[in-house]
């Protein structure tokens, strides 16, 4: 049906055909009130809503399930508050969080809903709340006001209808942008009295969340106008530089477009997040397994042994069968631990610091614009650290985006600045053009040939005239009251800019005229038409009446489609081409700029089609498209321009880095294929020892197919003699062939440039990556036309750039500098990378250590699945600290040599340091040391006394051996894998053995007997115990044991296997020596100075997180 819209009629909008169903027979209209809830809770929805979303999660349902477990008493072997406590404090933390978060947005929804806003109702101007407005109201907007919904503009206090806008809070641009009404709504609606007898009728197009796209018509007084984008005020926006406007309201609250933009995003997870979802399978399903073979086994022994002990009798009369049966469920509750709670909190903090390390990197802080790096996302750290392909834009990524006007060619003669011998130059040849004799002119524009200068002021060089004019005429660009130009792209600002030195000054446009200054005097073009650019038509046009009453059309656009439209009359095409391709291999970039006259009776023809499919609603664009195609033909060249783009500081050496690090480094740009290949070897992309394939090489490049095992798997490649290679090629040329070809084929090669590429191939490359190659791929880029790509990668990165901040609001990473991706991911990335591999082989090891030592007790307790106190606080208190830290600031080297040694990066790539051997290393490791904790302490029980005479062999006391062993292991263990260490480091590994005696001592006391005398029964069984020497040389040897194999194996592998890190650990601390001695040869007399400051083994980490992100 479409969205339509009656103008000062509220009840047209509540008719019958206007209602949706909104829950059986009720309904309610399909138009939006202005209210905005961005909240997800209120007072009654927020316990059992988040509870809902947290129980969302399988962990979480998990433990869920054993804490139902634990209240059914036949099963229980934990008190159920053991389970719950844990349980709780997660959710409630998660639920404070929430909560904070939500009822920020509360506060802000109020605020924002309660704007004023002045609405025209009943023939008068009313101030009332944003949440008021209604669709069809007539709104009126003064300056600096915020718009309060997406409104058609109808009429300004500006001349000619114009209204100027910021859109920082939409898109993130604070450059100003122009909106207009028609110039009938202008004209006969700037009265009160006129404004509240306006009945338009409105049809456009549903509401949706494209920023960039309206479609619509106007009926009023039996005629109809088209509507477009130009015409719309949206929500988000503030009005600037304009009095008054007027407008009406066409979609409100949840139907703007900034609310339709509001939504979820896709989720991006890690590689490490998938593969420790099915670790964590494998060791539910492995607790299963081991839980029913524990219960098949009490099953026999209750039959052959309990069933016949008078002592065990309980009176339930329950057969061994049941018996077997609820201890299986026993089992499950004694052993949950091998996935414990306390993993996924910990994640979750380790993420969250390594994003604050980011945000806080004082060597990412870009100081020109006060642009921090920004971490947008917490989920994604460690997956910087295993990039495999990037894939970047080239304008305002790789460069500036900062454009000079620097040459150009016209009619067929190129101004530059030609070398010349010693002996002619002189000091006016390279000195820039004086402009004193122009007043408009910008004193920072630089040009260095005099001679264009001179034939420009001439006035006889007809084209050179007709050059400056289309520049100074064919834009979009709109200039304030201190004649600073706003341009929609650098790029037209430059052009425009470069015609105003040259005496083609822009003064003003309006909806229907243009005035610009050319030379003393002052001319008015009417614009009949604009056609306006876009990245597939790549080309702009404009249609003026002249002064003298001739119409003439000026095109300015890519070569490509400039060459097809012109005729064949057109002179100076080859020499023109020759100078473009001079141009593109100095890596600037160019357009065409050409003309065409037309006769009075072919534009009111073409005018007439031209109207017709502007109040097109279906596929306007299309139309349109048709009816520019029928007028930009035949067309004559003039010259073209050549703009220079800068490249960022720092970009070669960036790149070369990362390729040093086998990171692969695509370039997805729009450039034509020499600009795109002279930025690729100024940037280092490309290198003199490459061998360049084109595109339309692709098609001829045979498939080699190469045999390995297995037999029958056939290995593809491209390239079969050795070197380097680099692939440019344009998308259009592979169309129609398979793309998976060119995956392989591209994937082979160090470097690819993709030039003529829209945003969505961009994506769409990016894809093709990613479904064949199933790599990890980062896209980084600066504009709209990035946001697909940086959205499709598995990492997005923005640089808020020249082109306003659309790639940052939809990137994951965001800084001001290409240069410091190279930081972000040879450091962060891989020491997040590093220290997540670490952190969960070390986490899986110590549960299974500790969770295995049941199992082998299990043995020798008849299956009966008892436990203690101990195992709810394990993972609480006794041993979670260390390893978080080691987690949040471990290094094996640092940030420096990070850098200098890209090679470091490797196994992030190769996902060497967490994967199934890596777990399954971890489990073989835990079920050695709970065998080792558990039999060394059982047979050091078996024929022992005390200093008292006293056997000390009750369980508990063996409980309370295996305990402290099973602490001092684990906490020496982790001692053992921190490469960096801190005061923090220490306090918390002899902090966590403290507590543990602390609270051992605690619940073995009198005192708590007395207040808890069910639950804590064994009253001295801790002191008594630990008094017998015999019983701590008990400890030490079950320690030793467990570690000296662990302390051998790295000692072996440091040695006669040592990793890249290992090697430059190595070579650093050999270096730091050398100096040492080299210091106390040459300074003898303050020897005990330079002992004091000769480097201790660590010397490799001195700068932890915290002194680096301040240094």
């Amino acid at each position: 049906m479409g969205w339509k819209v009656k103008a000062n009629d509220r009840a047209y909008h509540q008719l019958p055909e206007f209602q949706k169903k909104v829950f059986l027979c009720i309904k309610k209209s399909r138009y939006s009130g202005n209210a905005i809830k961005t909240y997800k809770y209120n007072a009654l929805t927020f316990i059992p809503l988040n509870l809902y979303e947290q129980f969302k999660r399988v962990a979480n349902v998990y433990f869920l399930a054993l804490l139902i477990l634990q209240i059914i008493p036949d099963i229980t072997t934990l008190p159920w508050y053991t389970t719950l406590i844990p349980l709780v404090v997660v959710l409630g933390i998660t639920a404070i969080k929430d909560l904070v978060d939500d009822l920020a947005r509360h506060r802000m929804d109020k605020e924002i809903n309660n704007r004023k806003t002045e609405v025209l109702l009943d023939g008068r101007s009313e101030h009332t709340q944003w949440r008021d407005v209604q669709v069809g109201d007539v709104v009126r907007l003064k300056k600096n006001d915020f718009i309060p919904a997406d409104i058609l503009m109808l009429s300004s206090s500006n001349p000619n209808s114009l209204c100027y806008v910021e859109t920082a809070e939409l898109d993130g641009e604070t450059n100003l942008k122009f909106k207009m009404g028609l110039r009938v709504t202008d004209e006969r609606l700037q009265g009160v009295h006129e404004l509240a007898d306006f009945d338009g009728l409105i049809e456009c197009e549903e509401p949706n969340n494209r920023l960039d796209k309206f479609i619509g018509t106007m009926l009023w007084n039996r005629e109809r106008y088209p509507l477009d984008l130009d015409n719309m005020l949206l929500r988000g926006c503030k009005i600037r530089n304009t009095d008054v406007c007027h407008g009406l309201v066409i979609f409100a609250g949840a139907d703007t477009k900034i609310m339709k933009n509001g939504g979820k995003t896709r989720f991006k997870r890690t590689k490490i997040d998938e593969l420790m979802n099915y670790m964590v399978y494998t060791i539910f399903a492995l607790l299963v397994l081991v839980a029913a073979g524990l219960a098949i086994g009490h099953t026999f022994w209750y039959d052959q042994i309990g069933a016949k002990a008078w002592y065990l009798f309980d009176g339930k009369g329950y057969s061994a069968s049941h018996r077997g049966f609820l201890s299986f469920w026993g089992y499950i509750i004694v052993l949950n631990t091998m996935v414990p709670i306390s993993l996924y909190v910990s994640v979750e903090v380790i993420r969250l610091g390594q994003s604050k390390f980011i945000n806080w990197d004082l060597q990412m802080y870009y100081a020109d614009k006060d642009t921090p790096a920004k971490a947008r996302t917490t989920t994604l750290n460690e997956q910087l650290g295993q990039i495999e392909y990037i894939f970047s834009d080239k304008t305002g990524t790789l460069t500036q985006n900062i454009m000079q006007f620097k040459k150009c060619t016209i009619a067929g003669r190129s101004y530059v600045v030609k070398q010349m011998e010693k002996a002619d130059l002189s000091a006016r040849v390279f000195q820039p053009v004086d402009w004193s004799w122009n007043r408009y002119a910008d004193k920072m524009f630089q040009f260095m040939d005099h001679s264009l200068v001179a034939t420009v002021r001439s006035g006889k060089d007809k084209d050179a005239m007709e050059f400056f004019k289309l520049l100074s005429l064919c834009h979009t660009v709109m200039v304030d009251e201190d004649m600073v130009y706003q341009a929609a792209s650098p790029d037209e600002g430059a052009l425009v800019t470069a015609a105003r030195n040259f005496g083609y000054v822009f003064l003003n446009r309006t909806q229907d005229t243009i005035t610009i200054q050319e030379g003393d005097k002052e001319n008015s073009y009417e614009m009949l038409a604009l056609l306006d650019f876009n990245s597939d038509r790549k080309r702009m046009s404009i249609i003026l009446r002249f002064p003298d009453g001739r119409i003439r059309l000026y095109c300015k656009g890519a070569d490509t489609v400039i060459y097809e439209r012109l005729s064949a009359e057109s002179k100076h095409t080859k020499s023109t081409q020759t100078a473009l391709d001079i141009f593109a291999n100095e890596t600037l970039r160019t357009l065409c700029l050409c003309y065409k006259d037309i006769s009075a009776g072919e534009y009111e023809a073409w005018e007439r089609r031209h109207k017709e499919a502007q109040v097109v609603l279906a596929d306007r664009d299309a139309a349109l498209d048709r009816v520019y195609e029928d007028i930009e033909k035949n067309l004559m060249l003039i010259g073209a321009t050549a703009i220079e783009d800068k490249l960022q500081d720092g970009v070669p050496e960036t790149i070369a880095k990362l390729a040093k690090a086998d990171i692969k480094i695509w370039v997805l740009t729009g450039d034509k294929k020499e600009t795109a290949e002279n930025i690729g070897y100024s940037c280092s992309l490309l290198t003199d020892d490459m061998q360049i394939h084109y595109g339309e090489d692709v098609k001829s490049v045979p498939l080699v197919h190469i045999q390995s095992a297995p037999p029958l798997h056939l290995v593809t490649y491209f390239f079969t003699y050795s070197g380097s290679y680099a692939l440019q090629v344009n998308l259009n040329h592979l169309t129609h062939g398979p793309c998976v070809d060119f995956v392989d084929m591209a994937c082979e090669c160090e470097a690819v440039i993709c030039c003529r590429v829209t945003p969505k191939q961009k994506a769409n490359v990016v894809s093709l990556v990613k479904k064949y190659k199933k790599a990890v791929t980062l896209s980084i880029g600066d504009g709209a036309n990035d946001v697909n790509m940086i959205k499709t990668a598995d990492i997005g990165v923005g640089i808020s750039g020249q082109e306003g901040m659309q790639a940052v609001m939809s990137s994951d990473y965001a800084f001001a500098q290409f240069r410091y991706l190279e930081r972000l991911l040879l450091v962060h990335g891989r020491w997040s990378y590093i220290r997540m591999c670490k952190f969960l082989r070390f986490f899986f090891f110590k549960n299974f250590a500790f969770t295995l030592v049941h199992f082998w007790f299990s043995f020798f307790s008849g299956y009966s699945s008892q436990v203690n106190w101990f195992i709810t606080l394990y993972n609480l208190c006794y041993s979670s600290l260390p390893v978080l830290l080691v987690g949040l600031l471990d290094q094996d080297v640092n940030d420096k040599l990070s850098l200098r040694f890209p090679k470091l990066y490797l196994p992030g790539q190769q996902g060497s340091l967490f994967n199934y051997k890596n777990f399954f290393i971890s489990l073989f490791h835990g079920i050695f040391v709970s065998l080792i904790i558990f039999f060394i302490p059982y047979g050091a029980f078996l024929q022992t006394m005390g200093q008292d005479g006293e056997a000390p062999s009750d369980y508990q006391s063996f409980a309370v051996v295996t305990a402290s062993s099973l602490i001092f292991i684990v906490n020496l263990q982790i001692s053992l894998d921190t490469s960096y260490w801190t005061f923090v480091n220490c306090f918390a590994v002899l902090g966590s053995i403290a507590i543990y005696f602390g609270i051992m001592f605690d619940i073995h006391s009198a005192g708590i007997h007395v207040i808890f005398p069910a639950y804590f029964t064994f009253t001295g069984a801790a002191s008594n115990a630990l008094r017998q020497p015999y019983l701590w040389l008990t400890i030490v040897l079950t320690v030793g044991i467990s570690l000296l194999p662990v302390i051998c194996i790295q000692f072996l592998s440091k040695t006669i296997w040592p990793s890249v890190g290992d090697q430059v650990r190595s070579r650093r601390e050999s270096t730091h020596i050398r100096r040492g001695h080299r210091r106390l040869s040459f300074s003898p007399r303050s020897s005990g100075q330079n002992e004091r400051k000769t480097p201790v083994a660590n010397g490799s980490h001195r700068q932890s997180d915290g002194t680096r992100t301040s240094s």
